[in-house]
């Protein structure tokens, strides 16, 4: 497989050089360590026709623009500014049109403005979007009408059908990926800011194959960064100190964050902390905790307290809907509004319980009317069906987005 920076041989005479020789090297040490939630890809040799495509494409990002959302996310860890994430669980690439792209850039810019309108705060306002298209899962395989397939794992891998074409692990969907991404990176840099908000990309950096060949160099910089998105975050699955997503986003500038779910222990989350933000630098590391509303304040605090003791200037804020997803007696899963706000606001509490401003909300957000959530405008599990359209797991519609936000900001 071919990696970024390695098409032509540095001259180690250079001081400039040796220092990016030695930071590609830390770029590179990824490989020889654990690596979870990875495609079977079907046929390695377009894998690596795939990768070499990538390797020569054109970063989605800048460093000036990973620099000034740095910045703002700085005023977020100095309690002056909040964060709205909100989009897909997982984007499709039927839905990649300039229409539903502006669509979910103004669902974002309105959850902001809503923010901010409720807590006379700054709002930084991203999207899981232009680049969401791959999802960790618990197994590898599933049994669907009597066949047993390999598991949906987003558009970047292979398809939702039910059929084993479909679910083939095929990597020329990185590259459609790529395409349908650096659209809508570019719509969202040209157009109007949503609601007065500059929508920033994110995505969880999960497909190794997909995300390392797009690492950059910046001479002017001297710093490798990701151009896939400008807020890559880790995922509870692959959060492992000893693993290869830890060790790679350690590698780069851009900034980032990480999950933390129920089952992470302060000594784990400290050491998180000293990988991925060593020198302590505002604005670098967010931590987002989904922990869960009848948990949230039992783990939390020490974690919380832990982190700030050590001196991180970290920015937490809360992801209340991968805690609180439950299946109806049909099987379909979905989540109540009414635990989702739950765990916003016990999230709040935690963190002004240990002298923290709380830095906003992370949500899994629809820009239209689906009915995959009960609560607000769902009434209950019986109106589930009129509209489920997700591709992995429910999202709030817009009308109970705004309730968790709402909420979020009363307390």
């Amino acid at each position: 497989m071919s990696h970024p920076g390695t098409h032509a041989p540095l001259m180690l005479t250079d001081p400039l050089m040796l220092a990016r020789a030695d930071r590609h090297d830390d770029v590179e040490r990824w490989k020889y360590l654990p690596t979870a939630q990875q495609p079977n890809w079907s046929r390695p040799a377009e894998r690596d026709l795939a990768c070499r495509t990538l390797s020569d494409a054109p970063a989605l990002v800048s460093p000036a623009e990973l620099s000034a959302l740095k910045e703002q996310l700085a005023r977020v860890a100095r309690g002056e500014a909040r964060i709205l994430q909100a989009g897909d669980c997982a984007e499709s690439f039927a839905e990649y049109t300039p229409a539903h792209i502006a669509a979910k850039a103004g669902a974002v810019g309105a959850l902001a403005e809503r923010m901010g309108q409720g807590s006379g705060l700054d709002v930084v306002a991203i999207g899981r979007t232009a680049g969401q298209f791959a999802k960790p899962r618990s197994d590898s395989f599933e049994e669907v009408g009597g066949l047993r397939l390999p598991v949906f794992r987003g558009h970047l891998v292979n398809g939702e059908g039910a059929t084993p074409a479909e679910r083939r692990n095929a990597p020329e969907r990185m590259l459609r990926a790529y395409e349908l991404s650096a659209a809508a990176s570019a719509q969202l840099a040209a157009g109007a800011p949503a609601g007065g908000h500059r929508i920033w990309t994110s995505h969880e950096a999960l497909v190794m194959d997909y995300e390392v060949p797009l690492v950059r160099y910046h001479d002017t910089e001297g710093q490798w960064f990701l151009g896939s998105t400008h807020f890559p975050w880790i995922g509870e699955r692959t959060r492992d100190v000893r693993g290869a997503h830890v060790r790679l986003l350690s590698s780069l500038a851009n900034p980032l964050a990480c999950k933390v779910g129920p089952t992470a222990s302060p000594e784990e989350v400290l050491e998180l902390c000293r990988l991925l933000d060593p020198e302590r630098e505002p604005g670098r590391l967010t931590l987002i905790a989904r922990m869960g509303h009848r948990t949230v304040e039992d783990r939390l605090p020490a974690v919380v307290r832990a982190v700030k003791d050590a001196g991180h200037p970290v920015v937490w804020i809360s992801d209340p809907m991968h805690g609180n997803t439950v299946k109806t007696a049909g099987g379909a899963k979905t989540r109540y509004v009414a635990q989702v706000a739950a765990e916003a606001q016990a999230f709040v509490r935690v963190l002004r319980g240990q002298g923290l401003t709380p830095g906003g909300l992370h949500l899994e957000a629809a820009a239209d009317a689906v009915t995959e959530c009960v609560g607000a405008d769902v009434a209950d599990e019986q109106g589930l069906g009129r509209r489920y359209t997700t591709l992995c797991d429910p999202r709030l519609n817009p009308v109970q987005a705004k309730e968790v936000v709402d909420l979020f900001n009363a307390a």
